[in-house]
């Protein structure tokens, strides 16, 4: 998926760490935008008409067009150049299957980690709630904000790490410059994933257009290093 994967699973077989991971290979094969043979690049050049594209290009493509609805177009997977990308989508709703195949496993404790996308459930190996920690984008070894999510989903959307790889579909040729990184806490991954992505894409308008969705909370860092939370972010970061 073009990114280190952390897989940590209290008391699983090492079979089941091996589903995990080939789950993960399999959803890269099929959507990944870097492969010539993967499904999605497939359909972007026109060679596989819509009535044999998979199940789960459908279902992806579908929690899409719901997201560029809910978010007022600002989630919008077409390129400028009228190709398909999933990957604002893709990594969020495959963790939470990863974390579905962990579950119907029997197994309640465990992480995943995709690229500072996390679902957690349970305790960790101490017997304690799992933590996320938020990076400094200006000082990446340097963590400024610790949360426990306690079951929900975390995502963080930035420029810090890849550079500019998110756009304002209102103005591709306006960079977001404002804001650095977003961190997005939601009932799963993917909610807290394609929030992310879209807030992200507002610029310094996002955390607001957060604070205004149900059960989703967000933390915003600014080009000259300030903060700005939502009202019940705080109240993740209580141990």
């Amino acid at each position: 998926m073009g990114m280190p994967i952390t897989v940590d699973i209290g008391g699983a077989s090492g079979a089941l760490i091996e589903d995990v991971f080939g789950y993960f290979d399999r959803i890269d094969r099929r959507f990944s935008t870097y492969k010539a043979d993967s499904e999605i690049s497939a359909i972007n050049r026109g060679d596989v008409p819509v009535k044999d594209w998979s199940r789960e290009m459908m279902e992806v493509l579908a929690l899409a067009e719901r997201t560029k609805n809910e978010t007022g177009g600002y989630f919008d997977i077409r390129r400028p150049d009228g190709s398909l990308d999933p990957s604002g989508i893709v990594k969020g709703w495959a963790i939470r299957n990863a974390a579905g195949l962990v579950r119907q496993a029997g197994v309640e404790d465990f992480f995943i980690e995709a690229g500072g996308d996390v679902q957690s459930s349970g305790g960790n190996a101490s017997g304690t709630d799992w933590s996320v920690g938020i990076r400094n984008p200006f000082k990446m070894d340097e963590i400024v904000k610790v949360i426990y999510p306690r079951g929900l989903g975390v995502a963080t959307s930035g420029t810090y790490a890849r550079g500019q790889h998110i756009y304002n579909p209102y103005r591709f040729d306006d960079p977001i410059t404002g804001i650095v990184s977003l961190t997005v806490v939601g009932p799963d991954v993917l909610d807290a994933d394609r929030f992310a992505t879209a807030a992200f894409a507002m610029g310094r308008d996002g955390i607001h257009f957060i604070e205004q969705v149900s059960g989703i909370e967000g933390y915003v860092i600014h080009i000259d290093g300030r903060a700005t939370l939502t009202t019940g972010f705080g109240d993740l970061c209580e141990p």
